[in-house]
């Protein structure tokens, strides 16, 4: 302790070893855009040393709060650091939202000729504003034969994100109310929506590149469509295993009624993900 109010961790080597899985991780997956096959490798190793660092480094973190190492200086400065982190997850999204706004209600009309008449015509004299692209304006402009219908499949991710939210407050609020084995269950079914989810967005995928035409290199459409639905995908699959981690100590009995920020935490991020495919689902696939 410092000064008897902070507790003051010793000297760690996580953080620069998750610096050099994370780095062997993002050089594999740019090698694997670029270069095809020839990155898997690497991005493989970089990611198994990403989620061992982060298991290792989280269970020294969960010995020392069981070890009575934390007080409520140390609790509030986790609630500001889980904070921070979801305000800069909402920066990062809000980019991709901001881009794909900027394109729609800006660049198309542009290339439409609305503010440069002539130019886009002498370039693309054929070209339509429309969203999405689905036919080729121009020499070298290529988008996708279809879009994927969001009352389908999209529509169905929707309802089990929306669902998987309810299911962890109610497992929030038994496990605040001293129910653990009730907590546990819900916060099972959280996890078996969070898979399904995942399961479907793959299926999705699938059905996008074999039978839509829609792939990264479908246009702009493709790109943004990808980049949003891709990165939010994957921040499901983090917040699924952040979810995992918390039943393994839930069933351990890690949490008390008073004391279970592990739990919030986890609860934050969840619900942070669905908001944005809230957000994806309305202005990406409805509109």
């Amino acid at each position: 302790m410092s000064g008897g109010s902070y507790y003051v961790p010793a000297s760690s080597k996580w953080p620069v070893l998750a610096s050099l899985a994370l780095g062997a991780m993002m050089v594999g997956t740019g090698t694997l855009l670029v270069f095809g096959v020839a990155g898997m490798p690497v991005m493989v190793v970089g990611l198994l040393a990403v989620l061992g660092v982060m298991t290792l480094w989280f269970r020294d973190v969960i010995h020392e709060s069981r070890s009575g190492l934390y007080d409520a200086q140390m609790d509030r400065s986790f609630r500001w650091g889980m904070g921070w982190f979801i305000f800069s997850e909402v920066m990062f999204f809000a980019a991709f939202f901001g881009t794909l706004f900027y394109v729609r209600t800006f660049a198309l009309p542009w290339l439409d000729g609305e503010g440069a008449k002539g130019v886009a015509a002498l370039l693309w004299p054929d070209f339509t504003a429309s969203w999405p692209l689905l036919e080729p304006p121009g020499e070298g402009i290529e988008g996708p034969r279809a879009v994927l219908s969001p009352w389908q499949l999209p529509l169905v991710n929707t309802l089990i994100l929306v669902g998987s939210s309810i299911t962890l407050t109610v497992a929030h609020e038994a496990l605040k109310e001293g129910y653990r084995t009730t907590a546990r269950h819900w916060l099972a079914g959280t996890v078996l929506l969070g898979l399904c989810f995942i399961v479907i967005q793959g299926v999705e995928y699938y059905e996008a590149y074999a039978h839509y035409g829609l792939t990264l290199q479908a246009g702009i459409y493709g790109a943004t469509f990808f980049l949003m639905t891709g990165f939010h995908g994957l921040h499901v699959i983090i917040g699924t295993i952040i979810l995992i981690a918390i039943l393994v100590r839930v069933s351990r009995g890690h949490f008390s009624r008073d004391d279970h920020f592990g739990f919030e935490a986890a609860a934050w991020y969840w619900h942070f993900v669905d908001v944005v495919w809230i957000g994806l689902f309305t202005f990406v696939y409805v509109f």
